[in-house]
């Protein structure tokens, strides 16, 4: 039997799927931001139509799929599995959407962490055979994500220096066995850390812990350094959690700033738009991945990219009762060049 892993948590992908589509889709503040230019949708309200916050998600989804799917052009008939997952209570956004579409799904919850996590699983999927297409999805909304974890925006509470802005927005990539590229290399499963905080307003500083160690153990399984990759991308810690990540590499004696960002600040204006520290929420990296990273990578701006997810386990009941924020990140390896391990 081949064995598709080094080191402790690292997966290897030696047939290296490739990415053949992606698609965005976002909303009003997202869409005055930097990367405006990188999305397929922007909205003009939030509310994509629909009657409610909850179901403009699942809406935001669907354009994310059919961008994604356009780009790859394939349909919705030739995919053979969908994960995908969001912030809502038992992801009803992702199921209402999974149910409008004919394709077997596997429904998660890896809070911001979401899109590496079904990226690497839907990578799990082709390379392993069971899947020729696998899609890898996810989305939030700045309105529902507060009516759930904080308050409802009617209450007109403050926000807290260290908050961050849940994005409105989704992402899909479709994953297939052969293609184009980027191809998915490798991935690194994340381990939860949890190192005592209990504040819901500062999820930086609750995330930035498993970031952290993730991309140790990403480093220590595959022996490559950070000047290895052209472009290592977290999301969603903001400026607080990227500067506690690079703060404990500095103190290992590894310099990370040089090729070093997060989905959180690429974004969001800091200064021109009122995000305290940046961007979160699952539709953040899912929508900076499936636009911005993959087609600067088509482009050619970075060859080798690390795209680290990253997600604060808790629920409003579980703070409410005092409990802990546990923190989790998963790292996946894209590249331009597809492995010669993979062309065997």
């Amino acid at each position: 039997m081949t064995v598709k892993r080094t080191g402790k948590q690292t997966l290897l992908f030696p047939n290296a799927p490739s990415v053949i589509g992606f698609g965005n889709a976002v909303g009003k503040k997202e869409g005055e931001g930097p990367l405006k230019a990188t999305f397929d949708y922007i909205d003009k309200d939030d509310t994509f139509g629909q009657s409610s916050w909850e179901k403009a998600e699942t809406q935001m989804q669907k354009q994310a799929l059919e961008s994604a799917l356009s780009g790859a052009n394939i349909t919705v008939n030739d995919l053979d599995l969908l994960f995908a997952g969001d912030l809502l209570n038992q992801c009803i956004g992702t199921a209402y959407h999974a149910r409008s579409q004919a394709v077997s799904f596997f429904g998660l919850y890896g809070a911001c962490s979401t899109m590496a996590e079904s990226l690497a699983l839907a990578a799990m999927s082709v390379d392993g055979g069971y899947a020729k297409h696998a899609v890898a999805m996810t989305s939030s909304h700045f309105c529902s994500a507060e009516r759930q974890y904080r308050t409802p925006l009617e209450y007109g509470g403050q926000r807290t220096p260290t908050a961050q802005w849940t994005v409105t927005g989704s992402g899909a990539v479709v994953l297939a066995d052969s293609g184009p590229g980027p191809y998915v290399t490798c991935a690194t499963i994340g381990q939860i850390q949890d190192k005592g905080i209990k504040d819901a307003n500062n999820m930086g500083a609750a995330m930035a812990p498993a970031a952290y160690e993730t991309l140790k153990a990403h480093f220590s399984d595959t022996g490559k350094k950070p000047s290895d990759y052209d472009l290592i991308v977290t999301g969603d810690l903001g400026q607080l959690g990227r500067d506690i990540v690079v703060d404990f590499f500095r103190k290992d004696g590894v310099v990370l700033e040089d090729n070093y960002n997060d989905c959180g600040l690429l974004m969001f204006d800091l200064k021109k738009q009122d995000v305290h520290c940046g961007g979160s929420g699952c539709g953040c990296s899912a929508a900076v991945l499936a636009g911005h990273l993959l087609s600067g990578m088509r482009k050619g701006l970075w060859k080798n990219l690390l795209f680290c997810g990253t997600g604060a386990l808790h629920s409003p009941t579980a703070i409410q009762q005092g409990e802990s924020i546990p923190g989790i990140c998963h790292a996946v390896a894209l590249s331009t060049q597809k492995p010669q391990k993979s062309q065997e």
